[in-house]
């Protein structure tokens, strides 16, 4: 169907009219771990638990290097999936997200909610209480299946 000028006026008067349905942000201040969210989600590296704190540091920075994105996982159990933090916009692989991995921090920023999942634009690190989660000793720095059995 071709639309003629008269059809396509009140159309494009309609679209206008009705702005698309963003999402508002909610300014909220969050405490919890700076992760690497492949891992966590895929559970590739073992469960929540071992890919978190000193037990998944390294792989956190490989991680987020090579461009995953990074989250934060909340004192709450949610995860915030960080867009921005103090104006650095590389989500991943960025220094501000290499120097923050694993850390525990307190972050102020903007929430946004869309299709069942966080989004957070850190204005600011509030705090910032280093690698707090000392668990390498329970879990190991490298999970045991990684390791390459010897050929006998």
């Amino acid at each position: 169907m071709k639309l003629t000028p008269l059809l396509a006026t009140p159309l494009l008067a309609l679209g206008l009219a009705a702005p698309a349905s963003a999402t508002e942000g909610e300014r909220i201040q969050i405490t919890g771990e700076i992760i690497d969210t492949w891992c966590y989600f895929s559970g590739v590296m073992g469960g929540p638990d071992a890919v978190t704190g000193s037990a998944h540091h390294t792989c956190a920075l490989w991680c987020s290097a090579g461009g995953i994105p990074v989250g934060l996982l909340g004192e709450d159990g949610e995860v915030y999936m960080i867009l921005k933090i103090n104006g650095d916009d590389q989500n991943a692989s960025g220094d501000t997200n290499l120097n923050l991995a694993s850390h525990e921090i307190t972050a102020d920023g903007m929430l946004y909610k869309r299709d069942g999942l966080n989004y957070l634009v850190v204005e600011n690190v509030v705090t910032d209480h280093g690698i707090t989660n000392l668990n390498h000793e329970d879990y190991g720095v490298v999970p045991g299946f990684a390791v390459p059995k010897p050929k006998k």
